[in-house]
């Protein structure tokens, strides 16, 4: 059994926020990518009255070797989830939401006119709450990008998720530079949004590729940018390669911001979303 360093150690879930959150969810029958993904914060943001919400459902069309979510045929979708969703947002008095989804690659906009409804629906519902969605790649589909951008997100973000040269071995129904192309159309499409992406470390990636991966972000227009350690879910899930120490994600800090990045959050347990409202608000 691999141990982890003690900086990797996480409070247990439990308090009274978690429940409530926990009872909301499933009340609702909404999903999150926190516990979909055994994210390690989940005990702090439940704790905190926080969550990401997981639309489109909770079956991934795609099989990264890294990701926990369930991965096969998805069901149909659920109508009512934007109002659902929007609901919640209003019931936990969430200042800042984060909207992910599952990679629908059987959707002919990848599932971008529900991230468009969703965004819309929580706007209308709470004024003033901040929307930031973390999306798929959409197969690269301009079209589909729009239909999310003009829905007026405050924050968009998409992760590339680990460096070029690991994409066919971690991320083989991915592609690096597609995902390059999505980011840099972010801008393209509406220059004041806020961009961002994020990618994982620890999975076999050189110092090289690190900064190179970076510098292609930062090419690609994209405004803050996120960096944590890739812990394995299973054993059916890609080795964990290496422990990067907290010193070394601080260095990370250091050279994204040399590099020109407004904002880089750095750090063992970072996730995308994770601390995004002390970024935004």
């Amino acid at each position: 059994m691999r141990r982890h360093p003690d900086w990797l150690k996480v409070d247990i879930p439990g308090g009274r926020n978690f429940v409530k959150i926990k009872s909301l969810l499933r009340s609702a029958k909404l999903h999150t990518i926190c516990e979909e993904a055994k994210c390690p914060n989940l005990a702090e943001c439940f704790g905190g009255g926080t969550a990401v919400f997981l639309i489109l459902g909770n079956v991934c069309t795609r099989n990264c070797r890294y990701c926990n979510v369930s991965h096969g045929k998805p069901g149909i979708l659920n109508p009512s989830e934007p109002e659902d969703l929007a609901d919640s947002v209003k019931k936990l008095g969430l200042k800042y939401v984060v909207i992910t989804s599952v990679t629908r690659d059987d959707l002919s906009d990848g599932g971008a006119s529900v991230f468009a409804e969703t965004i819309s629906k929580v706007k209308h519902l709470n004024p003033g709450c901040t929307v930031e969605v973390l999306i798929p790649d959409f197969k690269g589909n301009i079209s589909a990008l729009k239909s999310v951008v003009d829905s007026d997100p405050d924050v968009v973000n998409h992760n590339i998720e680990v460096v070029k040269e690991l994409f066919s071995d971690i991320r083989p129904e991915g592609d690096y530079k597609i995902s390059l192309k999505v980011l840099s159309n972010i801008k393209k499409l509406k220059s004041n949004i806020k961009s961002k992406s994020g990618f994982m470390v620890g999975i076999g990636e050189t110092s090289d590729q690190i900064l190179n991966t970076m510098k292609d972000l930062k090419k690609s227009d994209v405004d803050f940018l996120t960096i944590g350690q890739y812990l394995q879910p299973t054993k059916k899930h890609a080795s964990i390669r290496k422990y990067y120490t907290p010193a070394e994600f601080k260095e990370f800090i250091k050279i994204g911001l040399d590099l020109g990045f407004k904002h880089v959050e750095s750090g063992p347990l970072v996730r995308s979303s994770y601390h995004a409202a002390n970024v935004f608000c």
